[in-house]
């Protein structure tokens, strides 16, 4: 539960940063490409950071780095509000805001589960988590709009500052959480097939050398791609598109909520299908939700129904990908490992986002990144389905549960 409620605050208070696109690029006189960059190197910095962190969890446990998480959140989203200068702005909202996420999100969070949760409940108990998260998403962003209608961007911006110290006495809860020894003589399963416990620099080796790994990484750069650019340019898409600005907010919000459906439904079915397969599933049926999105003319109600099944979609594919990544290597390393593929995701993050506000400016509309997406998403429907969740990596006789 305090894994949960720290998901909860983390992804939701990052969930609503497109609401700021508007109004800081007009009051600061800044281009689009300005803010989508600032964000582009906030998903960036928050991949790379992630590997590091995750070494960190996994040797220390997750206090210390959600408690610093915490700390680094709240200054990022303060230098946010404050910034005036381009640099400033970007060291804050992107560099700072990135380090703390990479250290309140999935990657820490999922360690502790993989490291507490018996592996017949781990893709579900790791679906309740994403689906925790989900409804902070829903929870915040009306949250959001609200303090900014009252306190203005940059109160609003403030406000959010107190809640991501909310995450302090939350990861209090998770204070216990330690490293789990690999049990088993030499040579055994438990073991991993190996005489002595394994080293970070050997699991980053053999999952680097893992077919299926690597294809799982690939899927999840486009799952980053698209999530990056919906969550930040469909406010303005609907704005260009003269739809009132209480549109967006609700489109955000119904994201938020679908997808506490979508997260734990996925959870509960990568106990029972095949996780690649649903994995797959997910990204055609996004790609296909994008392209109906955009062959109609966006309205309240169309908007509502892509929000809904984007939605459900939505966060849905972390709690396979995460559960495979355990599934295959074990989970002595599991928040670094998780880490890795997420950089991935990350790095397609920051093309979504950085790539959207440049050819904005460029042509003057996102339809050249909507058919990229849709063309993205059967990519990655296509590399999950070789993936192999049972394959052991070679020299291993099988992956610790």
């Amino acid at each position: 539960m305090c894994g949960a409620l720290v998901v909860t605050l983390s992804m939701g208070i990052r969930h609503g940063f497109g609401l700021w696109l508007a109004p800081i690029t007009m009051d600061r006189d800044w281009s689009r490409e300005t803010f989508s960059l600032a964000m582009a190197i906030q998903n960036l910095v928050w991949g790379a950071a992630g590997p590091i962190v995750g070494w960190w969890a996994d040797r220390k446990g997750a206090i210390g780095v959600l408690l610093t998480g915490a700390v680094l959140y709240a200054l990022g989203l303060i230098g946010m509000a404050t910034s005036t200068d381009v640099i400033a702005y970007t060291l804050s909202s992107g560099v700072m805001i990135g380090c703390a996420q990479a250290c309140t999100t999935y990657s820490v969070v999922y360690g502790v589960i993989g490291r507490h949760v018996d592996a017949s409940q781990r893709s579900w108990a790791m679906g309740i988590t994403a689906a925790a998260g989900s409804f902070g998403q829903f929870l915040m962003v009306p949250l959001s709009s609200t303090l900014m209608d009252r306190l203005g961007w940059q109160g609003a911006l403030w406000g959010l500052a107190a809640s991501a110290l909310l995450i302090v006495p939350v990861a209090w809860g998770l204070r216990a959480d330690r490293p789990r020894p690999l049990s088993g003589p030499p040579g055994s399963p438990a073991s991993s097939g190996l005489a002595e416990p394994q080293g970070a620099g050997a699991a980053l080796r053999e999952a680097l050398t893992h077919p299926s790994y690597l294809l799982l990484t690939g899927g999840y750069f486009v799952c980053g791609f698209q999530l990056a650019f919906i969550g930040v340019h469909l406010p303005s898409y609907l704005q260009d598109h003269q739809l009132p600005p209480g549109v967006a907010t609700t489109a955000l919000a119904l994201i938020g909520l679908f997808n506490v459906l979508g997260t734990y439904s996925v959870g509960w079915l990568g106990q029972r299908l095949s996780k690649p397969h649903v994995l797959a599933g997910i990204y055609f049926s996004r790609a296909v939700a994008m392209l109906i999105f955009i062959a109609l003319p966006p309205t309240p109600l169309s908007v509502g129904l892509f929000a809904a099944v984007m939605g459900t979609l939505w966060l849905s594919t972390v709690p396979p990908t995460n559960a495979i990544v355990a599934q295959m290597l074990g989970v002595r390393h599991l928040s670094m490992l998780s880490a890795l593929v997420f950089l991935s995701h990350q790095i397609g993050s920051f093309l979504g986002v950085w790539l959207a506000g440049r050819l904005y400016d460029l042509t003057g509309g996102y339809q050249v990144v909507w058919w990229l997406a849709i063309a993205l998403g059967l990519l990655a429907a296509a590399l999950n389905l070789p993936v192999r969740e049972n394959e052991p990596p070679r020299g291993r006789l099988a992956a610790p549960a």
